[in-house]
């Protein structure tokens, strides 16, 4: 599971990540949200909020919750056979799964700093007072990550922070060998 505060780069890194290792299957998130100028069409499952609220109703998420406005929701897994699942999630839904599942493989990706943050948020194209709530939660949920996960990876420069992510994949499968 790779958690992080907005602007961490989660979804770059996963993205690379199951590129680089066709055995792992990334979860695609649900959100209410509007998709971003520049942003994948496959970044999210984009839906309304009846449709969310519909498929949350029917115990079709592992967790969901609301931020800044809008729903996100992590749908129940359902990888190929012999596939590895790897979650892109906030914090607060990490604090769930592992509720859920108490032995899942945590990793918290963090910026290099505050203004590296800032940028990748503003790059990304988040209005300017998003801007500001993304950074202060975005402290909290270091903080909260910190205490959840048994790995942090600090994503500087993207392909290291791969690197390190694949290695601790790695290492949680030689361990459940």
């Amino acid at each position: 599971m790779l958690i992080g505060p907005g602007g961490a780069g989660k979804g770059t890194v996963a993205e690379q990540l199951t590129a680089r290792d066709p055995s792992l299957w990334l979860s695609r998130s649900w959100t209410t949200r509007q998709r971003r100028t520049g942003e994948s069409e496959d970044a999210y499952v984009y839906v309304d909020a009846e449709t969310f609220a519909a498929h949350a109703k029917s115990g079709g998420f592992l967790e969901w919750a609301e931020f800044l406005g809008n729903s996100y929701g992590t749908p129940v897994p359902n990888p190929p056979p012999g596939s590895d699942v790897l979650l892109e999630i906030d914090v607060q839904g990490a604090q769930r799964v592992v509720s859920l599942d108490p032995a899942a493989v945590v990793i918290l990706l963090v910026p290099p700093s505050d203004e590296v943050q800032r940028q990748r948020l503003e790059a990304r194209g988040d209005p300017p007072e998003h801007v500001e709530r993304r950074l202060a939660k975005g402290r909290d949920e270091v903080r909260l990550g910190q205490g959840l996960a048994s790995h942090v990876v600090v994503n500087d420069q993207v392909e290291t922070a791969v690197d390190q992510v694949a290695g601790i994949v790695e290492s949680a499968r030689a361990a459940r060998s």
